[in-house]
């Protein structure tokens, strides 16, 4: 499964090390739908008119699973487009994802 990831679990940021294993496959945006709002001193992804830069990862269901733990209540997992088209997973605040 692919996962982009916006804020705190890109590479050299400090959660980083919740992707442990992840295959990192490259920088991009979102499309311009999305918007960040911070939550708790974090950045959360929610819906709006802006392309969200970040990166895109290859993750196990194993991986899914420890970052929705990590993650917790705050965050769902759900689709995001992405600049080119495609889809990934990504961590939207709670009750905002599309």
């Amino acid at each position: 499964m692919r996962l982009f990831v916006y804020g705190s679990l890109r590479r050299g940021r400090s959660n980083h090390a919740e992707l442990a294993g992840a295959s990192f496959i490259r920088s991009l945006a979102t499309a311009p739908r999305c918007a960040l709002v911070e939550r708790d001193g974090y950045p959360a992804l929610v819906p709006g008119c802006s392309a969200v830069e970040g990166e895109l990862y290859a993750v196990t269901y194993e991986h899914l699973a420890r970052l929705d733990a990590f993650e917790g209540s705050g965050y769902v997992r759900a689709k995001v487009t992405l600049a080119d088209g495609s889809a990934a997973l990504a961590y939207w605040l709670a009750g905002e994802a599309r």
